[in-house]
């Protein structure tokens, strides 16, 4: 990328027959297909996740990861050829980098897919100034914000795992002695906003149990930012479960336990990713500003 880019995509590229839901929740999203993913509707399964920068324009990467999982055979089958389903959600970091019109389009899109698929199963996430992160920033616009993951193991095997990209107009929540009072102070706020969220299981859900766990997935995204939520953010939470191993629903008390313990996991599963994705991100300057990493206190 050239001078005055600060911003990117990520791709998310589950393996196929994955289930996903979504649950939009920010006052300023931008979205691409999340329609597809409510309970209600023909199609269950998710080829991939775009999360990209450049607000709604950056919107078109979507079309070029689509076009890749088409070369890939992924999709939903129609006569000739698939359609892939590729829902996708944006933050707001037009500009960050000092040119406005540099945003993510189709061909990164494409790049980005390649580069998850390149990556193999079980890859390392980069975290940080990556991505969809490399443009973010978090508390009003004053610290830099970015990429960030974590994952917690259930018993049974099962595992829930988040990746976040942390744009946020609230500032991050380590808890009450860490914040910094400037960070609570009232700034007026730099922008749109944003935090979009994958949380990913291996556990077998169907669309309505992705649907909820998406939902509670935002419990975990309030816990982390504070405020959350708001007017100026887009916050968005995909869910998406490959299959691979059942929960006890021996009974409907075991089912509702399985479910209650995944979906409380997964809270905090994005609550770690945020914050992850906060102390991860390195300090920025370009021509629009300078943009400090987040010092918790005592550092």
């Amino acid at each position: 990328m050239g001078v005055g880019w600060l911003s990117g995509v990520t791709v998310v590229l589950p393996p196929v027959g994955t289930v996903g839901s979504v649950d939009v929740r920010g006052g300023g999203p931008g979205t691409h297909e999340t329609d597809a993913l409510d309970p209600t509707t023909l199609v269950s399964t998710v080829d991939a996740v775009v999360l990209t920068g450049g607000s709604a324009f950056g919107l078109a990467s979507a079309g070029g990861a689509q076009l890749w999982c088409e070369e890939q055979g992924r999709g939903f089958a129609v006569p000739g050829t698939v359609v892939p389903i590729v829902p996708a959600a944006a933050i707001f970091d037009l500009g960050r980098g000092g040119d406005v019109k540099a945003r993510p389009g189709a061909d990164m899109g494409y790049q980005a897919a390649a580069a998850a698929f390149a990556s193999g199963d079980h890859a390392a996430v980069e975290r940080g100034n990556v991505g969809a992160g490399t443009g973010a920033v978090v508390a009003r616009g004053q610290f830099k914000g970015g990429i960030g993951t974590s994952s917690i193991t259930l018993d049974g095997g099962v595992i829930v795992g988040a990746i976040a990209v942390v744009n946020a107009m609230g500032a991050p929540v380590f808890g009450a002695a860490d914040l910094q009072p400037s960070a609570r102070s009232v700034v007026p706020p730099q922008g749109l906003n944003t935090t979009l969220v994958v949380i990913a299981t291996n556990a077998v859900l169907d669309v309505a149990e992705c649907k909820r766990t998406a939902s509670a997935g935002h419990a975990g995204l309030a816990r982390a930012l504070d405020p959350s939520h708001t007017l100026a953010d887009g916050d968005t939470v995909f869910a998406l479960a490959t299959g691979a191993v059942g929960l006890d629903r021996s009974t409907e008390q075991a089912r509702q336990v399985s479910l209650i313990t995944l979906q409380s996991a997964a809270a905090e599963a994005v609550r770690l990713a945020i914050l992850d994705g906060v102390l991860a991100a390195e300090s920025v300057s370009t021509a629009a500003g300078v943009f400090p990493r987040y010092r918790q206190a005592g550092e």
